[in-house]
């Protein structure tokens, strides 16, 4: 039986699980430190031993509200939480602290970009805030399972979205921007990988004008977004192949095989009830005034969405050059410092995707850990535009040097390592010689129309000067002795 995929229309709901990187728990002052030797952070409290009393942490307060207002949330002033109960190996207390019928944040939405290019709005159901489990390890003995307590009671925020969410590719940039608003708000550092940002999926499909929902398959255990995206499409295959075959497909919890590209059941779905939620006992309701909101709200830098708005709009730059710009927020905003102090903004864009990215790759650093000053790019970029260095000595030769050498003024390194621009016409016309002496055959195409030419024959002079003439001069020299040269 052929298998028609355009009459179903796919319909998904994520919860993206964000790990806060406060120094302490969510609950007790035991360290949240990343990469401990398991079991080393823990105590009474995380362990869920009798007597003990959970502290509420106020940066998790914090970290929440700074969320819920970047993604169009409304706060809620009056805060409780619940016991959401189930026993696994790695959840010592039997229960996990939780918020279930008043969650910080409500509603919300965030912009993404569909399949099409096209602006959509995904609606929030909810944020809410919640302590981790431990982490279970199945491949380090043959025989037993082995248990990490360390990230139990780790601070988690959970955005819920709506099933509004109708592709792979839509699941695939919505995460992303989530992961950018997280990085920009300095509340996690979004690295799905080592766990700080975890993603499940509830899938369904259903044919296209139908009404009603049919059953949902949760998938987990995808460690990255390309994975979420890999997972979905996975699972919605799966979905319409057993409705093309008239067969069920029933709600239950999957898990995705990265290495075979395959989702397999883990159990079938429990439904909330199952959880015996019930208020937390232990914890006082807590209040948050509209002038504390208010204060946050102020602290918040900007933010990805606005800052390509600003890029695209204001400075005309391009959707690649704003969306790569805008993916890292300390080049976004050293982008948007000295965007206000120069009017060559392609440039200044070109130099940080450029030599600066580069460099920062190469030596896996940020941006913070060089000394770079705005001023020295701007110094830079005036030099450029005055032709007093080419373009590509100042990313190849200049920028690293700068880098190395933060210490010592731009002047002086160009004089060091002679970098600067030539518009000595004699060597111009001597370069220009010798490309025409190698290349015969292109001149006489040249004359006969192939204007296109003229980049070789410039190509040519750049590698004879080692790209230090002038290449604007270069280019009229060069035009006015083709037009005037027999072959």
């Amino acid at each position: 039986m052929n298998t028609n995929y355009e009459k179903y229309e796919i319909i998904v709901g994520l919860e993206i699980h964000v790990q806060l990187n406060t120094l302490s728990k969510a609950y007790c002052s035991d360290s949240t430190k990343f990469g401990s030797l398991p079991n080393s952070n823990i105590s009474p409290i995380s362990l869920g031993h009798p007597g003990t009393l959970p502290v509420s942490n106020k940066k998790v307060f914090e970290n929440a509200i700074k969320l819920g207002l970047a993604l169009n949330c409304n706060i809620s002033n009056e805060n409780r939480y619940d016991r959401k109960n189930y026993f696994y190996p790695d959840l010592p207390k039997g229960y996990q602290i939780t918020q279930d019928k008043t969650p910080i944040c409500t509603k919300g939405y965030l912009n993404i970009k569909d399949e099409k290019e096209n602006l959509k709005t995904i609606s929030l159901t909810r944020i809410h805030m919640e302590e981790d489990a431990g982490k279970s390890i199945h491949d380090l003995d043959p025989f037993d399972t082995l248990i990490d307590l360390n990230r139990a009671g780790v601070p988690l925020l959970e955005i819920v979205s709506d099933p509004v969410i109708n592709s792979s590719v839509e699941a695939y940039n919505f995460i992303s921007e989530i992961r950018k608003i997280v990085r920009y708000l300095d509340i996690c550092d979004g690295n799905m990988e080592e766990g700080s940002m975890r993603c499940d999926a509830n899938i369904s499909v259903r044919f296209k004008g139908e009404k009603n929902l049919r059953n949902r398959v949760e998938v987990k255990n995808m460690n990255s977004i390309k994975n979420v995206q890999k997972a979905i499409d996975l699972e919605v295959k799966r979905q319409i192949h057993n409705y093309t075959n008239k067969k069920q497909v029933h709600q239950e919890t999957r898990s995705y095989d990265a290495i075979n590209n395959k989702t397999f059941i883990l159990r079938s779905k429990e439904d909330a009830h199952d959880y015996r939620y019930f208020p937390e006992p232990d914890l006082s309701p807590v209040i948050i005034s509209t002038e504390y909101i208010k204060k946050i709200k102020k602290e918040i830098p900007p933010l990805p969405n606005e800052l390509y708005l600003k890029f695209t709009s204001k400075y005309n730059l391009s959707d690649y050059d704003s969306r790569y710009l805008t993916e890292y927020k300390d080049i976004a905003l050293f982008f948007n410092d000295i965007s206000n102090e120069i009017s060559e903004y392609k440039l200044l864009a070109n130099i940080l995707m450029g030599p600066i990215k580069s460099y920062l790759n190469e030596h896996s650093l940020n941006l913070s850990q060089i000394n770079l000053s705005p001023s020295k790019v701007i110094e830079v970029i005036d030099l450029i535009s005055n032709n007093q260095i080419s373009k590509t000595i100042a990313f190849q030769k200049l920028f690293p040097l700068i880098i190395k050498y933060p210490e010592k003024k731009i002047l002086n390194l160009m004089n060091i390592y002679d970098l600067n621009q030539s518009s000595d016409e004699d060597k111009i016309f001597e370069y220009a010689k010798i490309v025409f002496e190698n290349f015969p055959n292109k001149v006489s195409e040249y004359n006969n129309g192939n204007k296109n030419l003229i980049g070789l024959f410039m190509g040519e002079i750049m590698k004879l000067s080692k790209g230090k003439v002038n290449p604007k001069l270069a280019n009229e020299i060069l035009k006015n002795l083709l037009k005037n040269h027999k072959s």
